[in-house]
């Protein structure tokens, strides 16, 4: 896909608000969770703060029913009676001790009682149970609520209405929710300043960098610049800014490909109308009556034929594509022989060739494009010998085996070997050369050629130095029909 066609579709994903992006999710779940906190301590507390208050009301009716407790001949009068269940908040209150009960003071009408708890033996459930029941169903009822006076076996008993009580709840309540709107505000606030500048500030700016660099690729200014640390954003941010600079210079290959392309395509247009017109001349050297130019001129034809062959291919390697093997079986031997000819003469006088092929020996491919894989090969291998000095004279060497319906190819040198630079880089167009001023186009070709027969090429090891390649092409599965045809 092209780039103006992405481009207007990454505009159309807008960046969101920062109140409707991560940072407001953050701060709307920060909110939400301190709020469940609260209801989870808020169940607990306001039923103990319940216990608490009817606590405290035995304690003070405790007080007033021991002073009274001071008089056992004598009755409180009427009036201290009611200033006494004024005080405390009761409408009647009773101190027993082992089975013999005195009823301090009690109102004129004796009240109904609506429930009764027992302070001394409270269960946490119960508790809640019933702190909730007077929160929502309380204010109009009589409660009787008692427990121990002390360490000692007297219990006090108290009479009440559960108004006040409902009353301090709400207000305890009333309390507790300002509180968890203060603190979840605060803490919230908190969190959103923090997470923000922690992560959603860069986060955004990788995201607005992203956006920004998917717009023009090729501008150098929009790589992001990595902040400093050594927290996993600031190591996302370095990964980014790696991959983009890489990316940079992806694109920037291509283009020099792409350019490199146009210009070897018109060049090879006008090349082809070159050689095509030394064919001509060549067909005639054919005529001519001399046994030297009748050795040379088949050379020269075939050598002709296959540069007309190469510009074609490079036109259609312009358009991106390689030409279809045109495949049969094929001597594997005379085409080694016409390698080793073109690259062994007196240019290059310090290179032995020996070829270690059997002669009745066939591969099944294309003729011309294995040529091109051995010949790219081993004219890579005779100028790595050529160009450094030594000691002998250097040996090339082609060997094939072929074993059920693989043949391997194996082309062997002592030369100086591949550099590891090279080797990281083996296959690779303009990576992969092993002498200044090369393409590194070689292997990639032969690689390319050799994946289109089913084959696979690699680089092997070897004890001694110089540099062995090993190809592998495998025959084409042979149809039933004809391999009963063939059988027949």
């Amino acid at each position: 896909m092209k780039e103006s066609e992405t481009t207007p579709m990454l505009g159309r994903v807008q960046m969101p608000s920062t109140l409707k992006g991560l940072s407001g999710r953050l701060l709307l779940l920060t909110v939400a969770f301190i709020v469940l906190a609260e209801v989870l301590i808020f169940v607990p507390s306001v039923a103990s703060m319940r216990v608490r208050w009817l606590s405290d009301r035995l304690n003070v009716a405790a007080a007033a029913a021991i002073v009274a407790d001071g008089f056992p001949q004598q009755d409180l009068s009427r009036a201290l009676q009611d200033e006494t269940l004024m005080a405390t908040g009761t409408k009647a209150i009773v101190l027993r001790r082992h089975d013999a009960a005195r009823l301090v003071a009690v109102a004129d009408i004796p009240p109904t009682v609506d429930a009764q708890y027992d302070l001394a033996a409270i269960e946490p459930i119960s508790a809640i149970c019933d702190a909730f029941d007077t929160l929502f169903f309380g204010g109009n009822r009589i409660i009787r609520a008692y427990g121990p006076l002390g360490d000692s076996d007297t219990t006090i008993e108290v009479v009440l209405a559960d108004k006040a009580l409902r009353k301090a709840m709400l207000v305890y309540a009333r309390n507790v929710l300002f509180f968890t709107v203060v603190l979840s505000a605060i803490t919230g606030g908190l969190i959103f300043l923090a997470i923000n500048r922690m992560l959603i500030r860069p986060i955004r700016r990788m995201t607005g960098n992203m956006r920004d660099f998917a717009a023009d690729p090729t501008d150098s200014a929009r790589v992001l610049q990595p902040a400093d640390g050594d927290d996993e954003l600031a190591v996302a941010g370095a990964h980014l800014a790696e991959m983009q600079q890489a990316l940079q210079g992806t694109l920037r290959e291509q283009k020099n490909l792409a350019d490199l392309g146009l210009a070897v395509s018109k060049i090879n247009h006008d090349m082809r109308n070159i050689l095509s017109s030394a064919q001509l001349m060549s067909d005639r050297l054919a005529d001519v009556d001399d046994p030297l130019v009748k050795r040379i001129a088949p050379k020269l034809l075939r050598t002709i034929d296959r540069a007309v062959g190469y510009t074609t291919d490079v036109l259609a390697y312009g358009r991106m594509r390689e030409p279809a093997p045109r495949r049969r079986f094929v001597p594997l031997a005379p085409l080694v022989i016409d390698v080793s000819e073109m690259l062994t003469n007196d240019r290059h006088p310090g290179v032995d060739f020996a070829i270690q092929i059997e002669s009745g020996l066939q591969v099944d491919a294309d003729s011309e494009q294995l040529f091109r894989v051995i010949h790219n090969i081993c004219r890579n291998a005779v100028e790595a010998m050529t160009q450094q000095p030594l000691r002998d004279h250097g040996r090339l060497t082609v060997a094939a085996v072929r074993t059920g319906s693989v043949v391997s190819i194996t082309i062997d040198d002592t030369g100086p070997g591949m550099p590891p630079k090279a080797r990281e880089n083996l296959f690779t167009a303009f990576r992969g050369s092993t002498r200044s001023g090369g393409t590194g186009l070689g292997l990639a070709i032969a690689r390319e050629l050799v994946l289109a027969h089913g084959g696979t090429i690699a680089l092997v090891e070897k004890a001694t130095e110089g540099t062995q390649f090993r190809i592998e092409l495998p025959d084409r599965p042979v149809p039933l029909a004809a391999f009963r045809n063939r059988a027949s």
